[in-house]
């Protein structure tokens, strides 16, 4: 699709994902045994034809940046449009990081104007979903809207995470609140964006002049264009979207993976998921090992029993060990007679043999409640967890942490392991 240029705001440090994030950019932790979280947009937009793709990157991007390449994975090395990585525009006298998703674009007007394309598709880089773009696209153009927002319908106690919608009754949008206290609507942004853009360049400009905009767009431009009775519809999508921003959604919906009807389809041929792997070999299973609906992708050698698990490339479970409704990312070495349960283990771990891992009394993380409870321990990368160790539910284990070296072994319920 040449009239369509897609920008993927990819820069969003995603603090409520605690240790998952202090060294990567959210859309690049790894998700659903392969792939990375970023991998889910940008093969929505391939699979939509869109293949001139802009992302933009700020916080901590180089293993982001390193796993994009040139765009090689999604078809999108191209020598029309293909895919650029945009960092924080530097004027002649000083860098600037971008200071809002409006603010964002703006700073790359000049890339988008090269293509001269009729829309904008403005995309959110850390959500998981298949989407079809051509579906919003034709939805846009039917209704002759200058700006459409995709939205879904969440529970009213959960919208006030979110920019909430009203609408009219032929979708034409008459209100829209960022994040409310007291939310009066369902129907909220999936932070995905398309404009004529001719009119959101105008827009952009006119934000950037203004001194007390944050430059956003669900607080400042957004706004302004409703005042300014722009012709804004709502698409409302109704196929799988999850926003996996907390400890909590990302384990559950890395989990709803393994369900034997997942509402995430993996396996279909018709819309595929793309990615940059390491190529290994298949994965080996023990005589004694016991593999009961779980993800187990290449690399990992298996000896123990996985549950209802995760496993990343390379992971190793040892005889006697359990892994149980747990997501185990890239390389992680788990020895014998271990107990893993519903835990999130970070790359490049290991775990010495007689370890527990989110085993114990239910007690709340009072420190980070809003990161690590729901029974959910979370190891963050390259730890070396000692022999015999144990870490209770609700839990957080600092990234390079040396326990064996420090000399602690045990890490009761709700409470952090950090460097001191």
């Amino acid at each position: 699709m040449t009239d369509v240029v897609a920008m993927i705001l990819a820069g969003g440090q995603g603090t409520r994902l605690g240790v998952l994030t202090e060294n990567i950019v959210k859309p690049a932790v790894p998700f659903g045994g392969k792939y990375r979280i970023i991998d889910f947009t940008l093969s929505n937009c391939t699979n939509s034809s869109i293949y001139t793709v802009g992302v933009l990157t700020q916080y901590k991007p180089r293993v982001l940046s390193k796993h994009l390449g040139i765009g090689r994975d999604w078809d999108l090395d191209r020598k029309q449009g293909g895919l650029s990585i945009l960092s924080p525009y530097a004027a002649s006298s000083k860098g600037e990081w971008y200071k809002g998703t409006a603010h964002a674009i703006h700073q790359n007007m000049d890339f988008i104007d090269q293509f001269s394309p009729k829309y904008v598709l403005v995309l959110s880089g850390d959500h998981v979903y298949a989407m079809d773009y051509n579906e919003m696209l034709d939805f846009h153009i039917s209704k002759g809207s200058e700006a459409t927002i995709a939205c879904v319908r969440v529970p009213l106690s959960d919208a006030s995470r979110f920019g909430t919608i009203i609408t009219d009754n032929i979708y034409r949008i008459v209100d829209f609140e960022e994040k409310p206290s007291r939310p009066r609507s369902q129907l909220v942004s999936m932070g995905i964006y398309l404009f004529n853009w001719k009119i959101l360049k105008k827009a952009l400009i006119e934000d950037a002049n203004d001194p007390n905009s944050a430059h956003d767009f669900g607080r400042n431009v957004i706004p302004r264009m409703l005042l300014e009775k722009r012709h804004m519809y709502a698409y409302e999508f109704d196929g799988y979207w999850r926003d996996v921003g907390t400890v909590y959604s990302f384990w559950v919906t890395n989990l709803e993976l393994t369900h034997p009807m997942p509402a995430l389809n993996l396996y279909d041929p018709n819309w595929r998921f793309y990615t940059h792997s390491e190529e290994m070999p298949p994965a080996f299973f023990g005589k004694k090992s016991k593999v009961i609906n779980s993800l187990v992708s290449e690399g990992c050698i298996v000896y123990g029993d996985v549950e209802g698990s995760v496993l990343f490339q390379g992971v190793k479970v040892g005889e006697g060990s359990l892994v149980k409704n747990s997501v185990i990312m890239t390389n992680v070495d788990i020895g014998r007679n271990c107990h893993v349960e519903n835990a999130v283990i970070s790359e490049n771990v290991i775990v010495k043999d007689g370890v527990s891992i989110g085993v114990g009394e239910e007690i709340e993380n009072v420190e980070r409640p809003d990161i690590y409870n729901h029974g959910i321990s979370v190891i963050g990368e390259r730890v070396l967890i000692a022999s015999g160790a144990h870490i209770g539910k609700n839990c957080s284990v600092d990234n390079f942490l040396d326990m064996e070296k420090i000399g602690i072994k045990t890490l009761e319920s709700g409470q952090n392991l950090r460097e001191r």
